[in-house]
């Protein structure tokens, strides 16, 4: 691939300490070496066609688009990974990496449990030590996926400084990488961060619109009209995004959480209500207050509870390629049961933003439009938590 310098439009770079540079330089030079490297790539297809369990379908939710009217919804079902969810396509790629960079410590941090548990699996596979940073408030809300990380061998770092939630475990992430930068590598989740993480986790993460775009033509003779994907950080959204960038017929719409309204302190809409500002070493639409430092944010998926989003995202926000929407935690949940009771589908409360603006978008369109929703991950972690914060509230739908 094209070697690049960080940067989308204004967005992206590598705003760290000098430590931290010599430390990114180092995985940036072997990130390119290798992503072309034949055989590199035949071990990262075995392991995603015999471990991960791809290619995953792109399947025709026939039963949810007659229930809503309008336009065809195609789900492309990450959810049947290995794990559960998208996270594991990066997991793979970048611990194949680290060992041929001979890192034998993986460290990572999580928000929903979901890279956590991906990373801690990928980890048992080959051989590693696997810490994983989580917000002390995340490890109370995902206790199934903590309990999972620990099975696979890894050990949970509760952080309890800040909100506690995700922004914080990245901040104690690179705090360890720095300091343990000669036997570690930071296995990074999502799409965003320093250079060149936002296009290392994009590269392996796209495998996910190369299927969908190859699929959608099988399918139904032609490209879709709509790609719909949450967006937290964004690596799910980008690596369904990416393959159709230059596709100008093909809309793409991220879905951001509005948590409990676009009108209150308690959403992390990043792109919708933010402002470009730099967090966690890289410049992207953020929700920060006046002095810069990042704001709490808050929604029902603890994997977008995230203060910034990725350069890739904002890049496309600002050029005009991509539309960015906010879905509230009542819309995300109405989605949730909806999924569950037309196809028999329990979706990851994350992936839930995407179906429930799909399902309000496919009301208005004709029927021979088609839309492509990147089901991200599957419910099961979820739950428990849905049981016990939302019990006969939404018993009736």
């Amino acid at each position: 691939m094209e070697k690049n310098n960080g940067y989308f439009g204004e967005f992206g770079g590598a705003f760290v300490p000098e430590a931290l540079k010599k430390v990114l330089a180092e995985v940036e030079e072997n990130f390119y070496q290798y992503i072309d490297d034949p055989e590199f790539l035949r071990e990262l297809q075995y392991y995603q066609k015999q471990y991960i369990g791809r290619e995953n379908p792109l399947y025709y939710a026939e039963s949810l688009t007659q229930q809503i009217g309008g336009g065809k919804i195609y789900l492309k079902r990450e959810d049947l990974n290995h794990t559960g969810a998208h996270k594991i396509n990066n997991a793979v790629g970048q611990v194949l990496l680290a060992k041929k960079m001979n890192k034998k410590r993986i460290i990572a941090e999580t928000g929903a449990g979901q890279h956590g548990v991906a990373t801690a699996t990928v980890c048992a596979l080959m051989g590693m030590d696997c810490i994983i940073y989580m917000g002390e408030i995340d490890t109370k809300r995902q206790e199934l996926n903590v309990f999972r990380m620990e099975m696979l061998g890894a050990k949970v770092v509760p952080v309890t400084s800040g909100t506690a939630t995700l922004k914080d475990a990245v901040d104690a992430a690179l705090e360890d990488f720095v300091m343990n930068a000669e036997n570690t590598f930071y296995l990074l989740g999502s799409a965003v961060g320093p250079h060149p993480y936002p296009t290392m986790v994009r590269e392996f993460q796209s495998i996910i619109g190369i299927e969908a775009r190859r699929q959608i033509l099988e399918a139904e003779g032609r490209l879709p009209d709509y790609l719909i994907a949450s967006v937290g950080g964004g690596s799910n959204a980008i690596g369904l995004f990416h393959p159709f960038v230059n596709d100008k017929e093909v809309k793409i719409i991220g879905v951001e959480p509005a948590g409990r309204g676009l009108d209150t302190s308690e959403h992390a809409a990043s792109i919708s209500k933010g402002t470009v500002g730099i967090i966690h070493g890289f410049k992207c639409y953020t929700l920060q207050d006046e002095k810069g430092e990042p704001l709490p944010v808050h929604s029902i998926a603890a994997g977008l509870d995230y203060p910034g989003v990725g350069p890739e995202h904002s890049y496309y926000k600002k050029i005009g390629r991509g539309e960015y929407v906010a879905i509230t935690d009542d819309e995300a949940m109405n989605a949730f049961f909806q999924l569950s009771k037309t196809e028999g589908i329990i979706p990851a409360i994350e992936s839930a933003h995407a179906i429930a603006y799909a399902a309000k978008l496919a009301k208005t369109l004709p029927k021979d439009k088609i839309i492509i929703v990147n089901l991200s991950g599957r419910g099961d972690k979820d739950v428990k938590q849905v049981k016990e914060m939302i019990e006969g509230k939404y018993r009736s739908l």
